[in-house]
């Protein structure tokens, strides 16, 4: 019989938890080419954040995926949001799901492999506060949740 969490999901191999504590190294923001993708609730929070029309949030800030939206990056792969030089991110209070939910997306804790991977590039994976299965499948059903929003408008 497979063991379950009171979420009712089956018990995964980090069953005990994951530790993680963000450094705040901006590893996760930085480098490599990727995609923030965001819901029209997270455009209008992230508007308000910075001041900014939903128009100008669209021009300035947004560029369409196929279908959806995602955030600008700079040339160099960095999140448009992300501040080298001393601020860090500039919109951490209103950041996106996504960004509120790394390190636990499904891919990168479906394995430990995975994790591991994910722990050679990010110096809070493994470190900090023990994170519970139940929590870690809670952000995984939130960035779900926003990943469906972030469909056509």
């Amino acid at each position: 019989m497979t063991e379950r969490p009171q979420s009712g999901a089956p018990k995964a191999w980090y069953g005990a938890g994951l530790r993680f504590g963000c450094t705040s190294c901006g590893a996760c923001c930085t480098g490599d080419p990727g995609a923030v993708w965001v819901s029209a609730l997270e455009i209008a929070r992230l508007a308000d954040h910075l001041g900014v029309s939903l128009g100008e949030m669209d021009r300035r800030y947004l560029r369409l995926r196929g279908i959806r939206k995602a955030l600008y990056e700079r040339f160099n792969g960095d999140c448009i949001f992300y501040d080298r030089e001393g601020g860090g991110c500039r919109v951490y209070s209103a950041r996106p799901v996504q960004c509120r939910t790394w390190p636990f997306w499904e891919p990168l804790v479906e394995t430990r492999r995975a994790w591991q991977v994910v722990c050679e590039a990010c110096p809070g994976c493994g470190q900090g506060e023990l994170v519970s299965q139940e929590i870690i499948v809670r952000h995984q059903a939130l960035l779900a949740k926003a990943r469906e929003g972030a469909g056509p408008e």
